[in-house]
């Protein structure tokens, strides 16, 4: 499984979210996105359906129904995997589940909030153990995405 971290720094979770969801739609991927709070999930939905009135993301959240049927969607829970995702999006710093059968995790922190970022460089000692191979974005000064080693 392909794990990578995004530390966000020159711009928030709501905007770079949109903008990786899309091209991860562009190209047929099936997304689930892990919140940690029912709140939070509901937050990224309306989100979703407003960032941009030119873009379209078909996705929706447990009391839209069709769960299985959802491109993209959004939960507070960790079910098995019920929209079928080859990706999981984790953005409130739980753990990466290891054993879920996902191809590929991005897990995103926000770089400016001390605790975010101890637990990401907790889950990332603890992912590095596994068998996974560990990717780490961060913004450069003007937003754009660099890999680092």
């Amino acid at each position: 499984m392909r794990i990578d971290f995004y530390h966000l720094e020159q711009m928030s979770l709501e905007k770079a979210l949109p903008f990786i969801l899309e091209k991860a739609y562009q190209q047929g991927t099936r997304i689930l996105i892990k919140t940690g709070l029912a709140e939070r999930s509901d937050y990224l939905n309306t989100l979703l359906w407003t960032y941009d009135p030119a873009s379209f993301l078909p996705h929706g959240v447990e009391k839209d129904g069709f769960t299985d049927c959802q491109p993209i969607f959004i939960t507070h829970k960790f079910e098995e995997n019920p929209n079928h995702a080859s990706l999981l999006i984790i953005v409130d710093g739980d753990e990466v589940p290891l054993e879920s059968g996902f191809e590929r995790v991005l897990y995103f922190f926000n770089g400016r909030d001390i605790d975010a970022l101890t637990k990401a460089r907790a889950e990332w000692k603890r992912v590095k153990q596994s068998e996974g191979q560990l990717f780490y974005w961060k913004q450069d000064p003007t937003g754009r995405w660099e890999q680092k080693l």
